[in-house]
């Protein structure tokens, strides 16, 4: 299927920088078989977190998907025209090295206060919140499983999709 504004794909890093990826997610039990994600805001172009935060770039030079969220959900017209919106307005948004670490303490069950308000804060993003958040800002809850905003990874979005086939 070829992708639609507002669909999401998955990717793997290659290099030290994936193997760095691959390890900190495993650590989190977390061991997925991507690394990435972006949402394709069409015309041929993504949106993305990275470490000098969010951007926009053309899909021809991001990291190649290995799976698309293309046909998984029945968003509307509307819906998709909104997740762009959002993920457009969400472009120099700074990276967030601590999210992991939080999301590392929430698999240990150790979630105290100060680091759920700082995740669902919105001010710093890594790549698997950016989609989840503009989702969610769609009015599209992609989780119906009570975790915080901003609680995701790359590795949940997989299981998401995984899940849909």
């Amino acid at each position: 299927m070829t992708p639609q504004p507002g669909d999401f794909a998955l990717t793997r890093i290659k290099g030290i920088t994936g193997a760095f990826v691959s390890a900190g997610q495993y650590l989190v039990g977390d061991g997925a078989p991507v690394h990435h994600a972006f949402v394709y805001v069409g015309n041929g172009y993504i949106v993305q977190a990275m470490p000098g935060g969010a951007e926009k770039i053309r899909l021809d030079e991001a990291s190649e998907p290995v799976l698309w969220s293309t046909g998984a959900f029945n968003l509307t017209a509307a819906e998709r025209m909104r997740i762009c919106y959002e993920a457009r307005s969400l472009v120099g948004t700074p990276y967030s090295f601590l999210d992991y670490a939080s999301i590392a303490l929430a698999h240990w069950r150790i979630r105290p206060q100060w680091v759920r308000d700082y995740v669902a804060a919105t001010g710093h993003m890594i790549c698997s919140q950016l989609v989840d958040e503009v989702y969610r800002r769609a009015g599209v809850d992609l989780f119906a499983d009570e975790r915080i905003p901003g609680d995701v990874t790359p590795g949940d979005l997989n299981r998401l999709l995984v899940g849909r086939r």
